[in-house]
Formats: structure tokens, sequence, C-alpha cells
């Protein structure tokens, strides 16, 4: 089932696979970025994560995925969030 991605802050989307592979923790992204269960979702072959309403927490995200190993593009994406909100995305893997 496709996942809703919310209008108006960013989301992380990342590969289940390349999630579990480097050994990524819910409890430890939970914590860091203080989630309910709608901002982390888990579909098909997707993480979601969002949406993530400080920007320097999205980019410490990043660049904590990058240095566990993920590729960005190959692994995990990020979408802006920069749409109105009559316009809805979905994603699936």
């Amino acid at each position: 089932m496709p996942l809703r991605l919310p209008a108006q802050h960013p989301s992380l989307i990342i590969r289940k696979e390349a999630f579990e592979r480097v050994s990524l923790s819910r409890t430890a992204i939970d914590e860091r970025l203080g989630l309910t269960d709608e901002e982390f979702r888990v579909e098909g072959g997707l993480v979601v994560i969002g949406p993530i309403v400080a920007d320097a927490e999205l980019q410490s995200l990043i660049a904590d995925l990058e240095d566990a190993g993920l590729v960005h593009f190959e692994d995990f994406f990020d979408l802006s969030g920069n749409w109105p909100e009559w316009l809805r995305l979905f994603a699936q893997g």
C-alpha cells in the first residue's frame, strides 16, 4: 500500500533493505526526532520518516545515513515537502 507523503515539511524515504543492512534503529531515530507512529512508517520495501520540521535535523540525519554507508538517491532520498496541500503524493517501493 502506498504511503502518503505530507506537504510543507521534508520527509526521508529509505529503502527498507538498506535501513536493515546498516542496522539502523527506529528507537534511536524516534528518540532523536521525537517521532509519532505516523511520522515513522514502514510499508513494503520503504521506510518513510517525516515530516521533519527542523532543517538542521534533516541535514544531520542525512549526514548520519551517509556516515553509516548509505548512498543518497541509491539507498535513500529526501522530498522537500514544497508542494501545495491540495496535491497528494504517495510513495511505494
